[in-house]
């Protein structure tokens, strides 16, 4: 078939949502309604550690408008069957809401009132007595027993740095950070019979779907989720969370449909969260700076009831040529809810501790930055011995070095001043490995020559509505307007999680299967037509362009498919579309890559930090969409700058209660944070993974930030920073 013509995809379009975001005519979980819904306030533990000795819910259910108080003493008991398809955390056990005494963590689920009022609900919950056999938790990472290691070596890591001309050993540490998306967690649930709906947030549909269907007992056509908008979610809603289950649980206890939503202070421990960590690196190297060994030392915390694990070990196997590796990444279980990915998963954090030592690195020996990543860029992907899809590193520095005026850093730390502020240039490399999962997608072509699109994935704020239009209006040769995409469903095809930069690969792929079938299908439709125009034509010369089919090179020899479909009586053409995932076995190490540039000025008398501007340069693939790109990586370097300078998760380690579960006191940045954003992507496609030519975005634009900002730091005050967040007294 000749190529489509290429209207849409590559146009810095609005978002074809917009107007219902900005209207309030988009409706997130919270505000969808059934008549007769009732609502829903969760009873958290109080304690970190124990066991229920007694729950006194008299006073509670004597409240006016106070309908049932559930707990482990009356709830039903649930089958929480396997799950082969579940989002879980592989290694352990589900939280079994209300099943038993247990307490495994602050803030635990004991007990859900529902009321005909939140306010009810809410003043409900408060009068509830929960009496405990409190035990001491174990919540502090520094203090804990780790786990048995996961590894990874290649070649001889001790005998390497022994030998090493020049050698580092150096400790990380990073606090634990929490999404805090704009939208909180909710869930409506609505039983109609032995048939459940849930009006749910969630990054996972199909994964949420099949979550109840396995805690319930029910076959999968009897579980449907809906949720056509999140208003954020940065990989919180990429598991179905207890809340969902006690919010279908209450359903079907009371006989009435349950709103449930979290507060802002419950996100915190009724949700994940990005682990704390301890990084511990010990490199080598030659006096030239050619990297030589490396031993990786990695804890993590994780809960005691789940193994939780991410790619952590991932950027230090492949992202420099090294000929000795040596890795260990340990769980740290302890008294606290379930971890989840968060915002560029493992790569981001690994990023922080191996960005940060190359920099350290090219100060001890007197080399730039740049260039001593330079001398250390692989020839192939040295982790599985692969080569590289595409992987122009090189070019990013380049670039980015002279976009970002890199020639103007100083070398010499502290060397730059104005008037109070110590100015300072530092980088890094990111590189993140982009998710493919399975996907399937469904296309309709209607007798008036517009078309539906639809697929269960689901849209947290990317752009999903609308990158996927312009992928299904270019290869259906449609306008964008005669083009509606629909998501968010469960009874739509299924989808992988609607995360880990896998939607436009995964998603984009089956709906530009899809929307190929249906149009190869009017193709043949009209060449074997005796009426049509096209009749004898040769399909492959035959394209379409704003709903009209015509010969490639002779624009006056077609017909409408309006005209097409009318004439042979059809009232619609409908294919379904598939991505099956990347190749088994792998042919190419597939990742994308950037460099991250900051400038900070730090006040030399108070230590404060300010960042002045960034820039990231990224080797992405295929840009369907240069706006919703560019608000993808603005999104992705802001998070960075909020890891780096301010987000710190803090637990009371007496009781294990998180003391700033606010965003008061849980700070992240806001525009003022912010000055200047820029982000640069280079011009080509990756074709290995995917027939669109894509790398997820989403993820490498947070990776090597906060190491970028740290080496600027350290430019600008001479003073090395170790830990995350950077603050004013690590700078005093």
């Amino acid at each position: 078939m000749s190529p489509q013509p290429q209207a849409a995809v590559g146009a810095p379009l609005s978002r074809v949502d917009g107007r219902l975001k900005v209207t309030g005519q988009a409706k997130y979980a919270a505000e969808n309604d059934i008549k007769g819904a009732v609502h829903a306030v969760i009873v958290d533990a109080s304690i970190g550690r124990g066991r229920i000795t007694s729950i006194d819910a008299a006073d509670a259910e004597k409240h006016p408008g106070v309908l049932r108080v559930i707990h482990h003493r009356n709830a039903p008991k649930l089958p929480y069957r396997d799950n082969p398809g579940s989002n879980n955390p592989p290694g352990g056990r589900r939280l079994r809401v209300f099943q038993d005494d247990k307490v495994l963590f602050h803030g635990q689920p004991v007990a859900v009132v529902v009321a005909t009022t939140l306010e009810a609900a809410q003043h409900g919950a408060s009068l509830v007595k929960v009496e405990y056999d409190a035990q001491q938790p174990s919540t502090d990472l520094a203090e804990a027993e780790p786990g048995e290691p996961t590894n990874y070596a290649r070649g001889d890591a001790e005998a390497g740095l022994r030998d090493a001309a020049v050698r580092l050993d150096l400790t990380y540490q990073l606090a634990r950070n929490h999404h805090n998306p704009m939208e909180p967690h909710a869930t409506l649930a609505h039983w109609d019979g032995n048939k459940l709906t849930v009006w749910d947030k969630t990054q996972w549909v199909m994964g949420t779907h099949d979550e109840l269907a396995a805690v319930f007992g029910l076959p999968a056509d009897a579980v449907r989720v809906i949720n056509p908008f999140v208003g954020g979610g940065f990989g919180s809603g990429l598991r179905c969370w207890p809340h969902t289950t006690v919010a279908a649980l209450a359903a079907r206890v009371t006989k009435r449909p349950v709103k449930l939503v979290l507060s802002r202070r419950q996100m915190y421990f009724g949700t994940g969260f990005r682990p704390a960590y301890t990084y511990r690196l010990r490199l080598g190297s030659d006096r030239r700076g050619r990297l030589t060994a490396a031993v990786h030392g990695i804890d993590a915390e994780t809960s005691s009831y789940e193994t939780f694990t991410e790619a952590a070990m991932a950027p230090g196997q492949m992202t420099y040529s090294m000929p000795n590796v040596s890795q260990a990444y340990r769980q740290v279980p302890l008294d606290v809810n379930t971890p989840i990915w968060m915002r560029g998963p493992g790569f981001a954090t690994a990023s922080f501790a191996i960005e940060s030592a190359m920099d350290e690195l090219a100060n001890k020996l007197g080399i730039d930055p740049i260039e001593l990543r330079r001398r250390n860029e692989p020839d192939e992907d040295e982790s599985n011995n692969l080569p590289f899809s595409t992987r122009r590193l090189r070019e990013c520095y380049t670039v980015g070095a002279r976009e970002f005026g890199w020639h103007r850093r100083s070398s010499r730390p502290r060397s730059r001043r104005e008037g109070d502020w110590l100015i300072g240039m530092g980088m890094a490399t990111s590189v993140y490995d982009p998710g493919r999962f399975p996907a399937e997608a469904r296309a309709r072509l209607d007798a008036d020559g517009t078309a539906v699109v639809e697929t269960a994935t689901s849209d947290m704020g990317p752009g999903t509505y609308t990158s996927q239009t312009q992928v299904a209006a270019d290869a259906l040769g449609l306008t964008m307007r005669t083009v509606t995409f629909r998501l968010g469903d469960s009874l739509f095809p299924q989808t992988g999680p609607h995360g880990g930069s896998a939607t436009m690969a995964s998603v984009g792929t089956a709906v530009l299967d899809a929307c190929d079938k249906v149009r190869q299908q009017a193709v043949k439709l009209a060449v074997e037509d005796r009426d049509s125009p096209l009749y004898g034509v040769d399909a492959g010369d035959v394209v379409v362009r704003g709903g009209r089919l015509h010969v490639k090179g002779n624009p006056a020899r077609g017909e409408t498919y309006q005209r097409l479909l009318a004439r042979n009586d059809r009232s619609h053409l409908e294919a379904r579309g598939s991505y099956a995932g990347p190749p088994t076995p792998a042919r190419r190490s597939y990742h994308a890559y950037g460099a991250a540039f900051a400038e900070v000025a730090v006040d030399a008398t108070l230590g404060l930090v300010r960042v002045r501007r960034m820039l990231g340069v990224y080797d992405a693939g295929r840009i369907i969409s240069p706006k919703l790109a560019d608000s993808q990586a603005i999104g992705g370097i802001v998070g960075g700058i909020g890891g780096a300078l301010l987000e710190h998760t803090v637990t009371d380690h007496r009781d294990g209660r998180i003391v700033n579960a606010n965003l008061a006191d849980y700070l992240v940045p806001v525009n003022a944070d912010v000055p200047e954003v820029r982000a640069i992507y280079l011009d080509g496609e990756d074709n290995d993974g995917n027939e669109l030519g894509v790398k997820g975005l989403g993820e490498v634009v947070q990776v090597g930030v906060a190491a970028a900002l740290a080496n600027a730091v350290f430019n600008a005050t001479g003073r090395r920073v170790r830990e995350l967040p950077i603050t004013a007294e690590a700078l005093l």
